[in-house]
């Protein structure tokens, strides 16, 4: 009979944790050889927890096949399954997926708060926004070595989703939480910003940078008196607009918005929106025209053009739903006619807008990377200039060499992105990899 040899377990021998026994005749006989040990079978815990894993993943295919698409309704686009030839990083995307495309996933948001609000009297504990973690090299994320303090601030997820103010103003909690636990810090957000102004002027074209304030920068005083992330949030927004003016030749937007304000008596924000204003919207076109064709607008008249509706996009992360109306404007570059026209895009497709050139309008091409706030500025880009296409920073993020492709069209590049995508981090337009796709592509069809 033989006795299983267990001076591996202090380390004198097996050190590899391998099995080895010593027969009769003291001959070693290796663990591949012996007989397999006797396993354990899955306890019904671990059944049931397989069983509600595989309906979680399999739930928002069942309810696809159906009919019952996921709604979106939060300030963001949904999860997509992606690419399973993409091995682990398909993996570790599946939760996130599967998450944002439950069926029903906004009724029990709605559900949630009610009851809490009903019930206790308060707003649910809803997950506060989940921040991309970036990696590798540019990612301003610490190397590996020796173990850092912890950090003075909370978990990401410790962060509401939404921010509840007073007169009903609601702000998006990722103003804060990005602001606080940045993916990458600002020096490096603030040499992405710099490479990729260096690769286009490289190129022969000219480089504006727009940023989008946040509703938390521009309208402070609705916020609460003390809320999670308030000292840490107002730090980072100040070093970040004075560097990102200073260091990155952003346009800063903050005193045209500021006179607006002013001049309407009124903020360019609305309470339940994270977005400016039509107002807002016109600023930047003013702001941008200048900047590619220095005192172009003298020229231009604006007028109020009536109003439309528009979804809140805030009030829905709390189980809430609601509308808004908002102004709208023309403009007028020669100071005659109206140019404007409604425009319906997100941009992840490309939007090319044309028109005839005329006096007041910029001719040149620009080729424009823009988010959600450019939205509100369409029908006013599409008054003032000739030939702009604009396309969202999450398809430039996805195919950066037909983005390349798509900038070098232009004679003009543009960045607009909101404040809170540059402050966290987060922005796919930081990237390193796309940033030299870029770069690459406009260098081979240089302007002279």
């Amino acid at each position: 009979m033989s006795v299983t040899d267990r001076s591996h377990l202090d380390g004198t021998a097996g050190r590899a944790g391998k099995r080895i026994t010593t027969g009769r005749a003291g001959k070693q006989t290796h663990e591949v050889w012996l007989p397999p040990e006797p396993r354990s079978r899955p306890s019904g815990h671990q059944l049931t927890a397989l069983i509600c894993a595989g309906l979680f993943f399999l739930s928002p295919i069942i309810a696809r096949s159906i009919g019952v698409p996921a709604a979106r309704f939060e300030n963001r686009a949904l999860a997509t399954l992606g690419d399973p030839r993409n091995g682990w990083a398909w993996l570790t995307g599946l939760p996130a997926w599967a998450a944002d495309n439950l069926p029903f996933r906004d009724s029990a948001v709605r559900a949630t708060e009610a009851v809490s609000r009903s019930v206790f009297g308060e707003p649910a504990a809803l997950p506060g926004p989940m921040l991309r973690q970036l990696s590798g090299p540019s990612s301003g994320l610490p190397a590996a070595g020796p173990a850092l303090a912890p950090a003075p601030h909370p978990p990401i997820a410790a962060f509401p989703s939404v921010i509840e103010g007073g007169d009903g103003w609601l702000y998006l909690g990722a103003d804060v939480s990005g602001a606080c636990m940045p993916s990458r810090s600002l020096t490096d957000t603030l040499i992405s910003l710099r490479r990729l102004r260096t690769a286009v002027e490289a190129s022969g074209r000219q480089f504006v940078l727009l940023v989008a304030p946040d509703k938390t920068t521009m309208v402070p005083e609705h916020l609460p008196a003390d809320y999670l992330g308030r000292n840490c949030a107002s730090r980072a927004r100040s070093e970040f607009w004075r560097r990102v003016v200073t260091e990155a030749g952003a346009i800063d937007l903050r005193p045209p918005l500021t006179d607006i304000a002013r001049r309407k008596g009124s903020p360019v924000y609305y309470p339940a929106d994270t977005h400016w204003s039509q107002e807002g919207g016109v600023a930047m076109t003013y702001a941008l025209a200048d900047r590619v064709q220095p005192g172009i607008t003298r020229t231009w008249h604006v007028a109020s053009a009536g109003s439309i509706p528009w979804p809140d996009d805030i009030s829905p992360l709390i189980g809430h739903s609601g509308e808004h109306t908002i102004p709208t404007y023309s403009l007028a570059p020669t100071g005659q006619a109206n140019r404007t026209r409604s425009i319906a895009s997100d941009f992840r497709v490309p939007l090319r807008l044309t028109s005839a050139p005329a006096a007041g309008t910029v001719n040149q091409p620009v080729r424009m990377i823009a988010d959600s706030f450019t939205q509100f500025a369409s029908r006013y880009l599409a008054a003032a200039f000739t030939d702009i296409t604009v396309v969202h920073p999450e398809t430039v993020g996805a195919a950066p060499r037909s983005a390349g492709e798509l900038l070098a069209g232009g004679k003009v590049v543009v960045l607009e992105v909101a404040e809170r995508n540059l402050l966290s981090g987060t922005s796919p337009i930081l990237l390193q990899p796309v940033i030299t796709e870029i770069a690459y592509q406009l260098s081979r069809r240089p302007v002279h």
